[in-house]
Protein backbone atom coordinates (compact mmCIF):
# COMPACT_ATOMS: atom_id res chain seq x y z
CA UNK A 1 0.00 0.00 0.00
CA UNK A 2 1.01 3.51 -0.67
CA UNK A 3 0.62 6.60 1.35
CA UNK A 4 -0.72 8.63 -1.34
CA UNK A 5 -2.79 11.78 -1.25
CA UNK A 6 -6.37 10.73 -2.64
CA UNK A 7 -9.31 13.41 -3.47
CA UNK A 8 -12.11 11.13 -5.30
CA UNK A 9 -14.06 12.39 -8.20
CA UNK A 10 -17.73 10.32 -8.93
CA UNK A 11 -19.50 11.23 -12.12
CA UNK A 12 -23.29 11.71 -11.30
CA UNK A 13 -24.71 13.60 -13.72
CA UNK A 14 -25.54 11.89 -16.65
CA UNK A 15 -29.46 11.78 -17.56
CA UNK A 16 -29.57 8.20 -18.40
CA UNK A 17 -32.01 8.13 -20.86
CA UNK A 18 -32.46 4.50 -21.34
CA UNK A 19 -33.45 3.88 -17.99
CA UNK A 20 -36.96 5.08 -19.19
CA UNK A 21 -37.48 6.50 -15.86
CA UNK A 22 -38.76 9.46 -13.47
CA UNK A 23 -35.83 8.63 -11.33
CA UNK A 24 -32.28 9.53 -11.73
CA UNK A 25 -29.90 6.24 -12.93
CA UNK A 26 -27.78 6.70 -9.98
CA UNK A 27 -30.49 6.88 -7.80
CA UNK A 28 -32.15 3.26 -8.46
CA UNK A 29 -31.59 0.64 -6.55
CA UNK A 30 -29.21 -2.22 -6.31
CA UNK A 31 -29.45 -4.62 -2.95
CA UNK A 32 -31.00 -2.07 -1.05
CA UNK A 33 -28.72 0.67 -2.14
CA UNK A 34 -28.77 3.97 -5.05
CA UNK A 35 -26.11 3.27 -7.37
CA UNK A 36 -24.18 6.18 -6.26
CA UNK A 37 -24.39 5.11 -2.38
CA UNK A 38 -22.46 1.86 -3.47
CA UNK A 39 -19.73 3.66 -5.49
CA UNK A 40 -19.45 6.57 -2.35
CA UNK A 41 -18.62 3.28 0.01
CA UNK A 42 -15.95 1.81 -2.36
CA UNK A 43 -14.91 5.10 -2.66
CA UNK A 44 -14.60 5.65 1.61
CA UNK A 45 -12.69 2.67 1.79
CA UNK A 46 -9.35 4.56 0.18
CA UNK A 47 -9.97 7.24 3.13
CA UNK A 48 -10.01 9.95 0.68
CA UNK A 49 -8.93 13.79 1.60
CA UNK A 50 -11.70 14.75 -0.70
CA UNK A 51 -14.78 13.38 -2.31
CA UNK A 52 -16.51 15.27 -4.96
CA UNK A 53 -19.56 14.15 -6.58
CA UNK A 54 -20.32 15.88 -9.92
CA UNK A 55 -24.60 15.83 -10.63
CA UNK A 56 -26.37 18.26 -12.70
CA UNK A 57 -29.88 15.93 -13.79
CA UNK A 58 -32.14 15.91 -11.25
CA UNK A 59 -29.82 18.01 -9.08
CA UNK A 60 -31.41 17.87 -6.10
CA UNK A 61 -32.36 15.11 -5.65
CA UNK A 62 -28.70 13.62 -6.23
CA UNK A 63 -27.04 15.66 -4.07
CA UNK A 64 -29.56 14.92 -1.07
CA UNK A 65 -28.58 11.18 -1.37
CA UNK A 66 -25.12 12.01 -1.94
CA UNK A 67 -25.58 14.39 1.38
CA UNK A 68 -27.09 11.47 3.36
CA UNK A 69 -24.53 8.98 2.19
CA UNK A 70 -21.21 11.09 2.31
CA UNK A 71 -22.17 14.09 4.61
CA UNK A 72 -18.13 15.80 3.71
CA UNK A 73 -18.56 15.00 -0.12
CA UNK A 74 -18.46 18.04 -2.23
CA UNK A 75 -21.14 18.14 -4.49
CA UNK A 76 -20.52 20.06 -7.90
CA UNK A 77 -22.32 21.21 -11.09
CA UNK A 78 -21.42 20.33 -13.90
CA UNK A 79 -22.25 23.28 -16.67
CA UNK A 80 -23.45 23.16 -20.26
CA UNK A 81 -20.88 21.56 -21.56
CA UNK A 82 -21.41 18.14 -21.71
CA UNK A 83 -19.18 15.26 -20.88
CA UNK A 84 -17.20 13.50 -18.86
CA UNK A 85 -14.42 14.82 -19.29
CA UNK A 86 -16.02 18.54 -18.43
CA UNK A 87 -17.30 16.52 -15.41
CA UNK A 88 -13.59 15.84 -14.48
CA UNK A 89 -12.76 19.55 -14.88
CA UNK A 90 -14.95 21.14 -12.91
CA UNK A 91 -14.38 18.76 -9.96
CA UNK A 92 -11.22 18.85 -9.87
CA UNK A 93 -11.48 23.29 -10.34
CA UNK A 94 -13.59 22.76 -6.87
CA UNK A 95 -10.69 20.84 -5.33
CA UNK A 96 -8.25 22.71 -2.86
CA UNK A 97 -5.91 24.66 -4.79
CA UNK A 98 -3.05 23.39 -2.58
CA UNK A 99 -4.00 19.76 -3.08
CA UNK A 100 -1.22 17.31 -4.49
CA UNK A 101 -1.34 14.33 -5.09
CA UNK A 102 -3.62 11.32 -6.69
CA UNK A 103 -7.48 11.96 -8.33
CA UNK A 104 -9.33 9.02 -8.31
CA UNK A 105 -12.12 8.98 -11.05
CA UNK A 106 -14.80 6.68 -10.37
CA UNK A 107 -18.95 6.33 -12.75
CA UNK A 108 -21.53 6.86 -10.41
CA UNK A 109 -23.17 3.71 -12.11
CA UNK A 110 -20.46 1.11 -11.18
CA UNK A 111 -21.66 0.27 -8.32
CA UNK A 112 -19.98 -3.81 -8.17
CA UNK A 113 -16.13 -2.91 -8.16
CA UNK A 114 -14.87 -3.46 -4.87
CA UNK A 115 -12.88 -1.88 -2.46
CA UNK A 116 -10.00 -4.37 -2.92
CA UNK A 117 -9.59 -3.56 -6.91
CA UNK A 118 -9.68 -0.03 -6.16
CA UNK A 119 -6.80 -0.21 -4.01
CA UNK A 120 -4.79 -2.07 -6.47
CA UNK A 121 -5.57 0.73 -8.56
CA UNK A 122 -4.25 2.99 -6.09
CA UNK A 123 -1.01 0.96 -5.60
CA UNK A 124 -0.36 0.60 -8.98
CA UNK A 125 -0.78 4.52 -9.97
CA UNK A 126 2.07 5.17 -7.39
CA UNK A 127 4.69 6.89 -9.83
CA UNK A 128 2.66 6.86 -12.93
CA UNK A 129 1.07 10.41 -14.33
CA UNK A 130 -2.33 8.25 -15.01
CA UNK A 131 -3.32 4.83 -14.70
CA UNK A 132 -6.52 3.05 -15.87
CA UNK A 133 -8.41 0.18 -15.39
CA UNK A 134 -9.94 -2.26 -18.27
CA UNK A 135 -11.47 -5.19 -18.26
CA UNK A 136 -11.79 -7.74 -20.90
CA UNK A 137 -15.35 -8.17 -22.36
CA UNK A 138 -17.01 -10.25 -24.44
CA UNK A 139 -18.76 -8.27 -26.24
CA UNK A 140 -17.37 -4.51 -26.05
CA UNK A 141 -19.84 -3.02 -27.99
CA UNK A 142 -20.70 0.44 -27.43
CA UNK A 143 -17.16 0.01 -24.64
CA UNK A 144 -14.29 2.55 -25.10
CA UNK A 145 -11.45 0.17 -26.24
CA UNK A 146 -7.92 0.06 -24.55
CA UNK A 147 -5.49 0.61 -27.42
CA UNK A 148 -1.82 -0.48 -27.53
CA UNK A 149 1.50 -0.63 -29.86
CA UNK A 150 3.14 -3.47 -30.80
CA UNK A 151 4.78 -4.10 -27.96
CA UNK A 152 1.68 -3.89 -25.33
CA UNK A 153 2.17 -0.27 -24.28
CA UNK A 154 -0.74 1.91 -24.04
CA UNK A 155 -1.80 4.23 -26.66
CA UNK A 156 -5.02 5.47 -26.55
CA UNK A 157 -8.48 5.00 -25.41
CA UNK A 158 -11.14 5.56 -28.17
CA UNK A 159 -14.74 5.73 -27.36
CA UNK A 160 -16.39 3.18 -29.93
CA UNK A 161 -18.75 5.49 -32.26
CA UNK A 162 -15.15 6.76 -32.70
CA UNK A 163 -13.52 4.04 -33.32
CA UNK A 164 -12.39 2.31 -36.66
CA UNK A 165 -13.84 -1.36 -37.82
CA UNK A 166 -10.26 -2.50 -36.80
CA UNK A 167 -10.56 -1.21 -33.31
CA UNK A 168 -13.81 -2.40 -32.49
CA UNK A 169 -12.26 -5.96 -32.89
CA UNK A 170 -10.16 -4.83 -29.56
CA UNK A 171 -11.54 -6.78 -26.43
CA UNK A 172 -9.97 -5.08 -24.04
CA UNK A 173 -12.41 -2.73 -22.63
CA UNK A 174 -11.92 1.00 -20.93
CA UNK A 175 -14.20 0.77 -17.69
CA UNK A 176 -14.39 4.29 -17.19
CA UNK A 177 -12.19 4.24 -13.69
CA UNK A 178 -8.88 6.48 -13.60
CA UNK A 179 -6.31 7.33 -11.45
CA UNK A 180 -4.35 10.58 -11.97
CA UNK A 181 -1.41 12.74 -10.84
CA UNK A 182 -3.38 15.95 -10.29
CA UNK A 183 -0.50 17.97 -11.46
CA UNK A 184 -0.85 16.29 -15.20
CA UNK A 185 -4.24 16.52 -15.14
CA UNK A 186 -4.96 20.01 -14.44
CA UNK A 187 -2.27 20.84 -17.01
CA UNK A 188 -4.40 18.99 -20.20
CA UNK A 189 -7.41 19.65 -19.20
CA UNK A 190 -7.89 22.61 -20.87
CA UNK A 191 -6.81 20.88 -24.44
CA UNK A 192 -9.84 18.86 -24.15
CA UNK A 193 -12.30 19.59 -27.27
CA UNK A 194 -15.73 18.32 -28.40
CA UNK A 195 -13.72 17.54 -32.34
CA UNK A 196 -15.91 13.97 -31.93
CA UNK A 197 -18.76 11.85 -32.75
CA UNK A 198 -20.75 13.09 -29.71
CA UNK A 199 -19.90 16.29 -29.50
CA UNK A 200 -18.79 16.29 -25.95
CA UNK A 201 -15.01 16.56 -23.86
CA UNK A 202 -14.02 12.96 -23.14
CA UNK A 203 -11.94 11.87 -20.55
CA UNK A 204 -11.08 8.83 -22.30
CA UNK A 205 -8.85 11.65 -24.43
CA UNK A 206 -7.30 12.68 -20.95
CA UNK A 207 -4.80 9.44 -20.98
CA UNK A 208 -3.00 10.20 -24.17
CA UNK A 209 -3.05 13.74 -23.50
CA UNK A 210 -0.91 12.83 -20.48
CA UNK A 211 1.47 10.80 -22.57
CA UNK A 212 2.04 13.11 -24.89
CA UNK A 213 3.80 15.60 -22.71
CA UNK A 214 6.10 12.64 -21.10
CA UNK A 215 3.40 11.20 -18.67
CA UNK A 216 3.97 7.39 -17.56
CA UNK A 217 0.57 5.83 -18.18
CA UNK A 218 -0.34 2.00 -16.67
CA UNK A 219 -3.67 0.36 -17.15
CA UNK A 220 -4.88 -2.42 -14.57
CA UNK A 221 -6.68 -5.30 -16.26
CA UNK A 222 -9.04 -6.81 -14.30
CA UNK A 223 -10.58 -10.64 -15.00
CA UNK A 224 -13.72 -10.32 -13.78
CA UNK A 225 -15.65 -7.83 -15.86
CA UNK A 226 -18.60 -7.84 -13.26
CA UNK A 227 -16.36 -5.36 -11.25
CA UNK A 228 -16.71 -3.16 -13.86
CA UNK A 229 -20.18 -3.42 -15.46
CA UNK A 230 -21.63 -0.31 -16.00
CA UNK A 231 -26.08 0.44 -15.46
CA UNK A 232 -27.54 1.92 -18.55
CA UNK A 233 -30.88 0.56 -18.60
CA UNK A 234 -33.23 -1.71 -16.46
CA UNK A 235 -32.05 -5.33 -18.26
CA UNK A 236 -28.72 -4.27 -17.01
CA UNK A 237 -29.85 -3.31 -13.49
CA UNK A 238 -31.61 -6.85 -12.83
CA UNK A 239 -28.61 -8.35 -14.30
CA UNK A 240 -25.94 -6.79 -12.17
CA UNK A 241 -28.65 -7.15 -9.50
CA UNK A 242 -28.35 -11.15 -10.06
CA UNK A 243 -24.98 -11.18 -9.78
CA UNK A 244 -24.23 -9.21 -6.50
CA UNK A 245 -26.78 -10.82 -4.79
CA UNK A 246 -25.53 -14.58 -6.04
CA UNK A 247 -22.30 -13.01 -4.49
CA UNK A 248 -24.03 -11.61 -1.15
CA UNK A 249 -25.49 -15.36 -1.14
CA UNK A 250 -22.57 -17.06 -1.07
CA UNK A 251 -20.50 -14.71 0.79
CA UNK A 252 -23.09 -15.51 3.84
CA UNK A 253 -22.87 -19.66 2.96
CA UNK A 254 -18.78 -19.37 3.16
CA UNK A 255 -19.30 -18.33 6.76
CA UNK A 256 -21.82 -20.51 7.86
CA UNK A 257 -25.02 -19.99 7.06
CA UNK A 258 -27.21 -22.46 5.26
CA UNK A 259 -29.33 -20.86 2.21
CA UNK A 260 -31.32 -23.61 0.51
CA UNK A 261 -31.90 -21.91 -2.77
CA UNK A 262 -29.82 -19.20 -3.97
CA UNK A 263 -31.99 -18.59 -6.99
CA UNK A 264 -35.01 -17.74 -4.86
CA UNK A 265 -33.23 -16.04 -1.89
CA UNK A 266 -32.71 -12.54 -1.64
CA UNK A 267 -30.45 -11.01 0.41
CA UNK A 268 -29.38 -7.36 0.97
CA UNK A 269 -26.04 -5.70 1.16
CA UNK A 270 -26.41 -4.51 4.68
CA UNK A 271 -27.86 -7.28 5.84
CA UNK A 272 -26.33 -9.29 8.84
CA UNK A 273 -26.94 -13.29 9.42
CA UNK A 274 -24.98 -15.01 11.97
CA UNK A 275 -23.48 -18.69 11.46
CA UNK A 276 -26.02 -21.95 11.93
CA UNK A 277 -28.84 -19.72 10.55
CA UNK A 278 -31.08 -20.91 7.76
CA UNK A 279 -32.54 -19.57 4.90
CA UNK A 280 -35.51 -21.14 2.81
CA UNK A 281 -36.51 -20.83 -0.52
CA UNK A 282 -38.30 -17.71 -1.68
CA UNK A 283 -36.94 -15.06 1.36
CA UNK A 284 -36.18 -11.70 0.96
CA UNK A 285 -34.31 -10.48 3.59
CA UNK A 286 -34.13 -6.18 2.95
CA UNK A 287 -32.35 -3.37 4.57
CA UNK A 288 -30.81 -3.32 7.93
CA UNK A 289 -32.33 -7.10 8.67
CA UNK A 290 -30.25 -9.28 11.28
CA UNK A 291 -30.73 -13.00 11.36
CA UNK A 292 -29.55 -14.33 14.97
CA UNK A 293 -27.58 -17.94 14.76
CA UNK A 294 -30.17 -20.98 15.15
CA UNK A 295 -32.82 -18.90 13.25
CA UNK A 296 -34.74 -20.30 10.72
CA UNK A 297 -36.31 -17.89 8.02
CA UNK A 298 -39.09 -19.01 5.54
CA UNK A 299 -39.76 -20.06 3.13
CA UNK A 300 -42.04 -17.05 1.28
CA UNK A 301 -41.26 -15.00 4.28
CA UNK A 302 -40.03 -11.01 3.54
CA UNK A 303 -38.20 -9.45 6.37
CA UNK A 304 -37.38 -5.68 6.10
CA UNK A 305 -35.14 -3.78 9.07
CA UNK A 306 -36.38 -6.71 11.66
CA UNK A 307 -34.77 -8.29 13.92
CA UNK A 308 -35.22 -12.20 14.52
CA UNK A 309 -33.57 -13.71 18.01
CA UNK A 310 -31.50 -16.90 18.07
CA UNK A 311 -33.36 -20.03 17.22
CA UNK A 312 -36.19 -18.09 16.01
CA UNK A 313 -38.93 -19.79 13.56
CA UNK A 314 -40.60 -17.69 11.01
CA UNK A 315 -42.41 -19.19 8.44
CA UNK A 316 -44.46 -17.07 5.20
CA UNK A 317 -44.66 -13.79 7.23
CA UNK A 318 -43.75 -10.36 5.60
CA UNK A 319 -42.53 -8.05 8.73
CA UNK A 320 -41.05 -4.41 8.98
CA UNK A 321 -39.11 -3.01 11.91
CA UNK A 322 -39.85 -5.55 13.69
CA UNK A 323 -37.83 -7.70 16.53
CA UNK A 324 -38.38 -11.24 16.80
CA UNK A 325 -37.17 -12.65 20.07
CA UNK A 326 -34.64 -15.66 20.84
CA UNK A 327 -36.77 -19.36 20.36
CA UNK A 328 -40.28 -17.22 19.21
CA UNK A 329 -42.40 -18.61 16.50
CA UNK A 330 -44.01 -16.22 14.03
CA UNK A 331 -46.39 -17.38 11.41
CA UNK A 332 -47.47 -19.05 9.18
CA UNK A 333 -49.25 -15.88 7.02
CA UNK A 334 -48.61 -13.23 9.59
CA UNK A 335 -48.56 -9.93 9.12
CA UNK A 336 -45.79 -7.60 11.80
CA UNK A 337 -46.06 -4.03 11.19
CA UNK A 338 -43.47 -1.41 12.62
CA UNK A 339 -43.20 -1.75 16.39
CA UNK A 340 -43.75 -5.04 16.70
CA UNK A 341 -41.84 -6.49 19.26
CA UNK A 342 -41.97 -10.37 20.43
CA UNK A 343 -40.26 -11.72 23.30
CA UNK A 344 -38.62 -14.60 23.48
CA UNK A 345 -40.70 -18.06 23.29
CA UNK A 346 -43.63 -16.03 22.14
CA UNK A 347 -45.69 -16.89 19.52
CA UNK A 348 -47.71 -14.61 17.05
CA UNK A 349 -49.35 -17.56 14.98
CA UNK A 350 -51.21 -17.72 11.48
CA UNK A 351 -53.28 -14.91 9.89
CA UNK A 352 -52.17 -12.44 12.65
CA UNK A 353 -51.51 -8.89 12.09
CA UNK A 354 -49.40 -6.70 14.83
CA UNK A 355 -48.69 -2.86 14.91
CA UNK A 356 -46.77 -1.04 17.50
CA UNK A 357 -47.11 -3.90 19.98
CA UNK A 358 -44.83 -5.31 22.61
CA UNK A 359 -45.72 -8.92 23.30
CA UNK A 360 -43.72 -10.21 26.29
CA UNK A 361 -41.81 -13.53 26.93
CA UNK A 362 -43.83 -16.43 26.50
CA UNK A 363 -47.04 -14.88 25.49
CA UNK A 364 -49.31 -16.14 22.23
CA UNK A 365 -51.35 -14.32 19.89
CA UNK A 366 -51.97 -17.76 17.97
CA UNK A 367 -53.94 -16.86 14.94
CA UNK A 368 -56.88 -14.61 13.34
CA UNK A 369 -56.27 -11.75 15.33
CA UNK A 370 -55.18 -8.08 15.10
CA UNK A 371 -53.15 -6.42 17.99
CA UNK A 372 -52.78 -3.17 17.66
CA UNK A 373 -51.30 -0.27 19.97
CA UNK A 374 -50.98 -2.92 22.53
CA UNK A 375 -48.88 -4.13 25.42
CA UNK A 376 -49.05 -7.71 26.59
CA UNK A 377 -47.02 -9.20 29.82
CA UNK A 378 -45.63 -12.42 29.85
CA UNK A 379 -47.03 -15.91 29.73
CA UNK A 380 -50.38 -14.72 28.42
CA UNK A 381 -52.53 -16.30 26.03
CA UNK A 382 -54.69 -14.18 23.78
CA UNK A 383 -57.73 -16.05 21.95
CA UNK A 384 -58.68 -16.69 18.23
CA UNK A 385 -60.42 -14.19 16.72
CA UNK A 386 -59.03 -11.20 18.89
CA UNK A 387 -59.28 -7.64 17.99
CA UNK A 388 -57.57 -4.87 19.34
CA UNK A 389 -60.20 -1.50 18.87
CA UNK A 390 -57.65 1.07 19.00
CA UNK A 391 -58.71 4.00 17.10
CA UNK A 392 -61.75 5.92 17.35
CA UNK A 393 -61.68 7.80 14.36
CA UNK A 394 -59.29 10.86 15.67
CA UNK A 395 -56.79 9.46 17.85
CA UNK A 396 -54.95 6.04 18.29
CA UNK A 397 -55.64 4.42 22.00
CA UNK A 398 -53.48 1.63 23.77
CA UNK A 399 -54.57 -1.70 24.88
CA UNK A 400 -52.57 -3.32 28.39
CA UNK A 401 -52.75 -7.15 28.77
CA UNK A 402 -51.15 -7.97 31.71
CA UNK A 403 -48.93 -11.60 32.42
CA UNK A 404 -50.78 -14.73 32.57
CA UNK A 405 -53.71 -13.40 31.62
CA UNK A 406 -56.11 -15.79 29.23
CA UNK A 407 -58.75 -14.34 27.23
CA UNK A 408 -61.30 -15.92 25.30
CA UNK A 409 -62.31 -16.54 21.62
CA UNK A 410 -63.89 -13.60 19.54
CA UNK A 411 -62.74 -11.01 22.36
CA UNK A 412 -62.70 -7.04 21.22
CA UNK A 413 -60.23 -4.87 23.52
CA UNK A 414 -62.40 -1.06 23.26
CA UNK A 415 -59.24 0.66 23.85
CA UNK A 416 -58.27 2.67 25.85
CA UNK A 417 -58.73 -0.35 28.53
CA UNK A 418 -56.62 -2.81 30.78
CA UNK A 419 -56.75 -6.40 31.76
CA UNK A 420 -55.01 -6.90 34.77
CA UNK A 421 -52.52 -9.75 35.64
CA UNK A 422 -54.07 -13.20 35.97
CA UNK A 423 -57.79 -12.00 34.49
CA UNK A 424 -59.39 -14.49 32.47
CA UNK A 425 -62.19 -13.33 29.70
CA UNK A 426 -65.05 -15.07 28.14
CA UNK A 427 -65.79 -16.06 24.71
CA UNK A 428 -66.98 -13.82 22.68
CA UNK A 429 -66.57 -11.04 25.41
CA UNK A 430 -66.31 -7.19 24.36
CA UNK A 431 -63.94 -5.39 26.57
CA UNK A 432 -65.16 -1.82 27.53
CA UNK A 433 -63.62 -1.25 31.20
CA UNK A 434 -60.62 -2.77 33.05
CA UNK A 435 -60.81 -5.94 33.86
CA UNK A 436 -59.13 -6.45 37.22
CA UNK A 437 -56.66 -8.68 38.16
CA UNK A 438 -57.75 -12.46 38.70
CA UNK A 439 -61.55 -11.57 37.56
CA UNK A 440 -63.66 -13.20 34.59
CA UNK A 441 -64.78 -10.56 32.65
CA UNK A 442 -67.84 -11.70 30.65
CA UNK A 443 -70.53 -9.46 28.12
CA UNK A 444 -73.23 -11.24 26.95
CA UNK A 445 -76.93 -11.16 26.15
CA UNK A 446 -79.44 -13.71 27.97
CA UNK A 447 -80.30 -16.25 24.32
CA UNK A 448 -83.81 -16.14 23.24
CA UNK A 449 -85.21 -19.15 20.62
CA UNK A 450 -88.33 -17.84 18.97
CA UNK A 451 -90.29 -21.61 17.90
CA UNK A 452 -91.43 -21.51 14.56
CA UNK A 453 -89.96 -18.01 13.22
CA UNK A 454 -88.57 -19.77 10.25
CA UNK A 455 -91.68 -21.84 8.95
CA UNK A 456 -93.99 -18.32 9.65
CA UNK A 457 -91.10 -15.57 7.91
CA UNK A 458 -89.53 -17.60 5.21
CA UNK A 459 -91.97 -20.03 4.01
CA UNK A 460 -91.25 -22.25 0.80
CA UNK A 461 -87.06 -22.21 1.72
CA UNK A 462 -85.70 -25.41 2.16
CA UNK A 463 -84.54 -24.00 5.59
CA UNK A 464 -88.38 -23.87 6.52
CA UNK A 465 -88.87 -27.20 4.66
CA UNK A 466 -86.72 -28.85 6.72
CA UNK A 467 -87.66 -27.31 9.95
CA UNK A 468 -91.25 -28.11 9.21
CA UNK A 469 -89.89 -31.93 8.53
CA UNK A 470 -88.05 -31.86 11.59
CA UNK A 471 -91.11 -30.85 13.58
CA UNK A 472 -93.07 -33.60 12.02
CA UNK A 473 -90.36 -36.33 13.09
CA UNK A 474 -90.36 -34.58 16.54
CA UNK A 475 -94.28 -35.10 16.32
CA UNK A 476 -94.46 -38.87 15.59
CA UNK A 477 -91.22 -39.39 17.94
CA UNK A 478 -94.06 -38.28 20.86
Amino acid sequence: MTDQRIAVVVLAAGQGTRMKSSTPKVLHRLAGLPLVAHVLRTAASLEPEHVAVVVRHERERVAAEVAERAPGAIVVDQDDVPGTGRAVEVAVQALPADFEGAVVVLSGDVPLLDAASLRMLVDAHAGNAATLVSAIAPDPTGLGRVVRDASGAFVAVVEHKDATDEQRTITEANAGIYAFDVAHLRAVLPGLTTANAQGEKYVTDVPALIAARGGAIDVVTLTDPWLVAGINDRAQLADAARELNARIVRRHQLAGVTVQDPATTWIDLDVTIEADAEVLPGTQLIGATAIAAGAVVGPDTTLRDTEVGAGATVNRVDATLAVIGDGASVGPFAYLRPGTILGDQGKIGTFVETKNAAIGRGSKVPHLSYIGDTEVGEDSNIGANTITANYDGVHKHRTQVGSNVRTGSHNVFVAPVRIGDGAYTGAGTTVRRDVPAGSLAISYAPQRNTDGWVEEHRPGTPAAEAARRAHGEQNTAT
